[in-house]
């Protein structure tokens, strides 16, 4: 295998971009480019979690409380996909962007508005539409350029599929119920 590659090369170009992490100077991924898509999906995990935070304190407000621990395990994990897209902005020698006065203008799904039950799951279940649309074509840039942040975007979308699921079922058992 060592015939395809000039391994004295790639020891060189290894040294030569220590303090570039995880990114090496022959890869084909635009870094600037990547690190913006990321920081926009940063921004919106972020508005994620606070939404489901607030929405299952409505929720349990109203005394629904199957919806409000759906809300809570649903923050949960986007939570865990903020952590992991800012791991991975770090990785590839962005800075994660936390500013709250970027998250809204970099997030393309909305914070919602509405206080009754079944707006707080519509209003979910719209932002996790887009982010299923957003993450798909996301995927597609990445592509095989950068096989470790598409495999962490494939893993982010089959949870929002998942999200999206659970919050139709929910949609349609809450509708039944008025």
């Amino acid at each position: 295998m060592s015939s395809r590659y000039d391994v004295k090369e790639i020891r060189e170009q290894a040294r030569h971009s220590i303090d570039h992490g995880s990114a090496t100077d022959d890869s084909p991924l635009d870094i600037e480019e990547a690190c913006r898509l990321l920081n926009d999906a940063l921004a919106r995990e972020i508005l994620c979690v606070l939404r489901y935070r607030h929405h299952q304190m409505i929720a349990n407000g109203i005394n629904n409380i199957e919806v409000a621990t759906e809300f809570r395990e649903h923050a949960d994990n986007e939570e865990l996909h903020m952590m992991a897209l800012a791991d991975r902005i770090e990785q590839l020698g962005g800075d994660p962007d936390f500013n709250p006065e970027k998250i809204a203008q970099r997030s393309i799904t909305e914070y919602g508005m509405n206080r009754d039950l079944l707006g707080l799951i519509k209003d979910n279940l719209i932002a996790e539409r887009v982010a299923i649309d957003v993450y798909r074509r996301m995927i597609e840039w990445f592509g095989t350029q950068d096989p470790t942040t598409r495999l962490l975007l494939e893993s982010i979308l089959a949870d929002e599929e998942e999200h999206a699921n659970n919050l139709a079922d929910l949609l349609r058992s809450s509708a039944n119920r008025n």
